[in-house]
């Protein structure tokens, strides 16, 4: 489903270039289950930016779902994106003003799908995640766990076919955190490909697939994470 082939990304900084991805060679497999890990810096946030189609390669190829992606046009990345990728941050990034129901429909808006059926969406999203009582409720007003179940909710009302998760669980407590880990497991379970960005030795190690990222290279690729 996923194929990086000697993936770079390089930064100009003053004089110098920083290469936040050094060659990276990856395939990710539909329904897989993977977690990238390295330190601070390593490379990995610009990885998953790259894969979810935030950013651009400065050299090498990008194929998603067997569609080579690498120069498509701004609007064209934009409308694979929003068909295929949700995402899930760990701040959460809803907009403050609006209610849990609101943050939910906001994609399907953007999508320009009729009010009905966003309608209808939602309203299962909202029941699927255990927030149908909190539908009007602003982000202000819902714990931690709650608005990363909205941030969830949003992510897959339109059905993508990844989820790619950065850091979920860094800003929830232990309770909340595992809470949303079994959601994004079950999910998993369920068929989604999931790639998630973690510095939480033990949520990396629930994955079936772990990679370490160090200096923008890959160095380390081991499978066999539980099932």
């Amino acid at each position: 489903m996923i194929r990086l082939t000697g993936a770079y990304r390089d930064y100009t900084m003053g004089t110098q270039t920083v290469h936040a991805l050094n060659g990276v060679d990856l395939e990710v497999a539909q329904g897989e289950y993977l977690a990238i890990t390295g330190p601070s810096g390593s490379g990995k946030s610009t990885l998953l930016h790259i894969i979810g189609l935030l950013d651009r390669l400065s050299q090498g190829g990008y194929e998603l779902d067997g569609q080579d992606v690498t120069h498509l046009t701004d609007d064209k990345l934009a409308r694979v994106r929003r068909e295929t990728i949700g995402f899930v941050f760990q701040f959460f990034h809803l907009v403050p003003r609006l209610s849990a129901a609101a943050n939910v429909e906001l994609p399907l808006t953007l999508a320009g799908m009729v009010v009905a059926e966003r309608r209808e969406r939602v309203s299962a999203a909202l029941e699927s995640f255990s927030l149908a009582d909190r539908a009007d409720h602003r982000p202000d007003q819902l714990s931690g766990g709650q608005r990363q179940r909205v941030a969830i909710a949003r992510a897959m009302v339109t059905k993508p076919a990844i989820l790619l998760a950065d850091e979920p669980t860094g800003n929830l407590d232990r309770n909340a955190g595992s809470e949303v880990v079994h959601i994004l497991e079950e999910l998993n379970r369920d068929g989604l490909t999931l790639l998630m960005v973690t510095h939480d030795p033990e949520l990396s190690a629930r994955a079936r697939r772990q990679i370490r990222v160090i200096d923008g290279a890959i160095a380390k690729d081991h499978r066999g994470g539980p099932r």
